[in-house]
């Protein structure tokens, strides 16, 4: 009796294992992806390769009272659109990290009932994501797109921001030079 007994539990283990087997080499590798609308974690760190951005150093308030220029970024982490546009401005962070504050602000941060003030990111949400809101030093709204803008429209007003050339005569950022000295004349 127990030989046939320890038989069928036997089997029955081998039966479980080939049927776990089955469903871990069938399972795909990831569940979410750049291409679909499933939460995966942090895109800014996931897909951007820039976990620095999230949280945020600086607030908005902070930045306009230091009158530094605020990138405001409206995201959400389960967003396609969010996901592929999440490298844009990580692009950006490399040239005007420095010089002007970045704030992404996930959208599920925001009270929808609250009521904001100028100082305070939700004021300047619109309602669809990704939206991009660049604010200048003196906390003027320069730019306000939705959807996934370009580097280079953003870069341009950038360029307008810090007075630096267009991109058409400097890949550099170099400031415009309104008082050039020709130093042939003061060596003499």
């Amino acid at each position: 009796m127990k030989v046939p007994i320890r038989r069928l539990v036997s089997q029955c283990l081998s039966i479980l294992v080939v049927i776990l087997g089955c469903l871990v080499l069938l399972t795909p590798s990831a569940l979410a992806g750049l291409n679909d609308d499933r939460f995966d974690g942090n895109i800014f760190a996931l897909y951007a390769g820039n976990g620095s951005l999230v949280p945020p150093r600086i607030t908005l308030a902070e930045s306009l009272k230091n009158q530094k220029p605020a990138l405001l970024v409206f995201y959400l982490d389960d967003s396609s659109d969010c996901k592929q546009y999440s490298t844009v401005i990580s692009q950006l962070q490399d040239p005007y990290g420095r010089a002007a504050s970045f704030i992404p602000v996930s959208i599920d941060s925001l009270s929808p009932n609250a009521t904001y003030t100028s100082t305070e990111s939700g004021y300047y949400y619109q309602g669809l994501v990704p939206q991009t809101v660049l604010i200048d030093q003196k906390g003027k709204v320069v730019l306000n797109e939705t959807g996934q803008t370009a580097y280079e429209k953003i870069d341009d007003v950038f360029r307008e921001v810090f007075d630096l050339l267009p991109r058409s005569e400097s890949l550099e950022l170099k400031r415009r030079a309104f008082n050039e000295i020709n130093t042939e004349l003061t060596q003499q």
